[in-house]
């Protein structure tokens, strides 16, 4: 079977409207972010307080990701969007005015763009977990692809418009661009008729949501080398985002138009990326050679700009810059998406986001101090260093291949329990009898540990295994879960990749009848109120 065209996402309507709708507000987040990154250059032109710009529009992403993906993947997503559209716009106006009427600080500024980032953290796990209620899963990878693409012809045009309306109109007008573009994603989300799907089993709670979240992260291993890998190549390449308007303005001796081709440059080359990436795949190896080339691309295009004496050659090395970008986000981003199950997805992905904007936020500042000590070329040619030396993580952590199965298998039989009101007791210890003999105790140690690792990411606070000392050949499985409830959300987080390696355990275990499966409830008050511990 051929592969979707890049663009067969966009004749799905609700996709195409959305899609639409938010490249035009993210048109109008770019102009607000070249008049809020020019406008610090006039009111405190210091390395640091330029570099803070940036870390406060990311940095709410980094605390606010796991929340607001908890929240994407328990409520209507579409009213979570609606609601975060009006706030944004709300910060739209509030700048305008206040810039407009002279009553613009340093300060107000980094607060106003702080709430912008903080609206842009709550919105972000709920439109990327959106787009699979948009598309069928044929076209899902191509419609992930489209959405950077979008962010990035948003980018090749706002910047630039945004120059120019600074250039001609002012810093105020590009907040009020800004403003407008809100009206319109908050009348497509109108327009969308969302089916929320139905939810399985118990519904959980805000807190135990973010756990269960920081849990699947903490045991599953492919979701771990992708936030690793995206952590560094960020932190390095957050650097020439971050010292842009400076290299501008101070270096190269440019206005804001500079400025904003500068940054049109990276937008554009990012399409151009997007483009070419499909022959890209073909040509380097599928998505390690892609995050190589990206990785490598970006160092050099951060070398180059700590060098360019012309603003021609700097938006030419944007442009590089541009196509490094869009390869690597899209790789990290499509593989990310293909290594989460469904119900975990909102949370995964808010991971991601709070690696990328931690990376990105920290790192600016880094950049923007190291800048005041090294001078702008200095700190370009340390993060080059950097991103060249990253590409060596390839052979420690290469990125997973995301070709699991991770649709509910839904093999496990559902629990019984005769008790008044299970689903509110709790803890749970489960216990799974095997017959191995004891010549094959090794092969199945080695086998049973990557389902304990599934059992703990699903929802076990705790996972032992051990030999019955009266009986060797009886080997009890044990874990324990918070709740009945979570258990019986466990059972349905249980993928068709998982049911191969529980398949693995039970080819070793012997005798006719299955193995026996034990369910424990905690017996008092006192117990119910805490996990239990293994002794």
């Amino acid at each position: 079977m051929s592969e979707p065209s890049a663009f067969a996402p966009l004749r799905h309507k609700v996709f195409a409207v959305l899609w639409t709708a938010t490249v035009l507000g993210n048109i109008g987040t770019w102009m607000r972010d070249v008049g809020s990154g020019w406008l610090m250059t006039s009111l405190a032109p210091s390395p640091v307080m330029v570099a803070l710009v940036q870390a406060a529009s990311t940095l709410p992403v980094f605390i606010l990701a796991l929340p607001a993906g908890a929240l994407a993947d328990l409520m209507d997503r579409r009213r979570l969007l609606i609601g975060v559209q009006a706030f944004l716009g709300v910060v739209a106006l509030t700048l305008a005015i206040t810039t407009a009427l002279g009553m613009m600080t340093p300060w107000l500024l980094l607060v106003l763009v702080l709430a912008g980032g903080a609206g842009a953290a709550l919105g972000a796990p709920a439109w990327q977990s959106s787009v699979p209620e948009m598309v069928p899963r044929a076209d899902l990878r191509p419609a992930i692809a489209l959405n950077s693409l979008g962010v990035n012809v948003s980018r090749a045009i706002g910047p630039a418009l945004g120059g120019v309306i600074v250039a001609t109109l002012g810093v105020a007008a590009t907040y009020l661009a800004d403003a407008i573009s809100y009206v319109i994603v908050i009348a497509a989300l109108l327009w969308w008729r969302r089916s929320a799907p139905v939810v399985e089993g118990p519904r959980e709670s805000l807190p135990g949501a973010m756990q269960a979240g920081l849990r699947y992260a903490l045991h599953a291993p492919a979701l771990r080398r992708v936030l690793l890998r995206a952590a560094v190549f960020f932190a390095c390449g957050a650097a020439h985002w971050a010292l842009l308007p400076l290299l501008a303005r101070q270096t190269l001796a440019g206005g804001p138009g500079l400025y904003g081709f500068m940054l049109a440059a990276i937008g554009a080359g990012a399409v151009l990326g997007a483009v070419l990436m499909p022959w890209l795949r073909t040509r380097l190896g599928g998505a390690e050679g892609l995050m190589r080339f990206g990785a490598l691309g970006s160092a050099v295009a951060q070398a180059g700009l700590a060098l360019a004496t012309t603003g021609i050659l700097a938006v030419l090395l944007c442009l590089l810059a541009g196509i490094a970008w869009i390869t690597v986000l899209t790789t990290l981003n499509a593989t990310v998406q293909a290594v989460l199950p469904n119900w975990v997805r909102g949370r995964g992905l808010a991971l991601y986001l709070t690696v990328f904007s931690g990376a990105m936020a920290l790192g600016s500042l880094g950049w923007g101090q190291l800048a005041s000590w090294l001078g702008i070329p200095g700190a370009l040619l340390v993060a080059a260093a950097g991103g060249a030396a990253a590409v060596l993580l390839a052979r420690i952590l290469p990125l997973p291949s995301g070709e699991d199965e991770l649709d509910p298998s839904h093999h496990w039989p559902d629990p019984h329990a005769v008790v008044a009101e299970p689903a509110e007791r709790g803890p749970v210890a489960v216990q799974v009898a095997y017959r191995v003999a004891p010549e094959r105790h090794a092969a199945f140690d080695a086998a049973i540990r990557p389902l304990g690792q599934i059992r703990r990411r699903d929802g076990a606070l705790a996972w032992s295994v051990y030999v019955d000392a009266a009986d060797p050949e009886r080997i009890i499985e044990w874990f324990v879960l918070a709740s009945w409830a979570e258990h019986l959300r466990q059972h349905g987080r249980v993928t068709v990749a998982d049911r191969a390696v529980q398949q693995a355990v039970a080819a070793l275990h012997e005798g006719d009848a299955p193995p026996q499966v034990t369910h424990l409830l905690g017996l008092s008050a006192s117990t119910a109120a805490r996990p239990a511990k293994p002794a």
